[in-house]
């Protein structure tokens, strides 16, 4: 597994190692991510018997065809970390939740429209802390490669410029409604069962610190054997936070186009008109 994570850098600090791997008290770990994985699969079945998917027109909608661009453009960034990651032997990296989004991000710009697509861009859409913590708390210090820090803050970026696009042409990218909170329930039940039962399990045997898994960045606040049980308050705190803020952001910004466009096509149609006027007019 030498091209999988031969190249992880050990001598970052909790970046990965046996020292990482022993952060952690190994009892308390088990009772921890049992318990959390035990609130996981309540969490999950309480979202699950409430979430639902109203009918939808899939008609598919476009401006141009930006949203091929944006495809092609999400396409050669992943294709140029997945080089990376193979170049650099740290394949596991591809992992980490942000390689994740952005290669559900892809499916969604590639997808037929219908109600799975509806699902899986309703569940992404809470996902999105972490390109925003990518950006607060930026770890470049392992990105050695030419353009490869370039590519962690281009990636980034373009992660939050797609659900805003896709909520913008509609179709079979709609949300719930605000208030309802079972989408953010099931799709952090998803999360937990992603971090403590996939990364966990890849992480302990690698020694490799997937998404802070085996201990906690040097910059974190909750910095202490319960630094995990801490994340899983304030994430779940922050996840349907940044989903809802980018959904009213998006609708206030789709609603100040339409009332601009509006508003140009009244006074192109009452240009039209007074033109018109003034021709006939001039014929009498």
């Amino acid at each position: 597994m030498d091209w999988a994570y031969g190249g992880v850098n050990t001598t970052v600090p909790r970046n990965a190692g046996p020292e990482c791997a022993a952060y952690m008290n190994p009892l308390w770990r088990k009772i921890e991510t049992t318990l959390i994985l035990m609130s996981a699969i309540k969490l999950f079945d309480w979202g699950y018997r409430r979430i639902k998917i109203e009918n939808i027109n899939y008609e598919k909608r476009d401006i141009g065809h930006f949203r091929r661009f944006l495809l092609v453009t999400m396409c050669i960034i992943w294709g140029m970390e997945i080089g990376y990651k193979f170049s650099s032997r740290t394949v596991i990296y591809l992992l980490n939740p942000c390689h994740v989004t952005t290669a559900i991000q892809i499916y969604l710009l590639a997808a037929t429209p219908s109600k799975l697509t509806t699902g899986i861009f309703r569940v992404h859409l809470n996902l999105l802390n972490g390109p925003l913590l990518a950006f607060l708390f930026p770890e470049t210090d392992t990105r050695i490669l030419p353009l490869e820090s370039a590519i962690y803050w281009i990636q980034h970026g373009m992660m939050f410029v797609v659900p805003y696009y896709l909520l913008f042409i509609r179709g079979p990218y709609i949300v719930e409604e605000l208030s309802d909170i079972s989408w953010n329930a099931f799709s952090y039940s998803i999360n937990l069962f992603y971090h403590f039962g996939v990364l966990q399990t890849m992480a302990i045997p690698t020694e490799v610190n997937l998404n802070h898994m085996l201990c906690p960045a040097i910059l974190d606040p909750f910095d202490s054997q319960f630094y995990r049980t801490c994340g899983l308050f304030h994430q779940a705190f922050l996840c349907p936070a940044m989903c809802k803020f980018v959904c009213l952001t998006a609708k206030i910004f789709s609603a100040l186009f339409e009332s601009v466009k509006s508003k140009n096509q009244t006074t192109n149609s009452d240009k039209s008109i007074q033109n018109t006027v003034e021709t006939d007019k001039k014929l009498d």
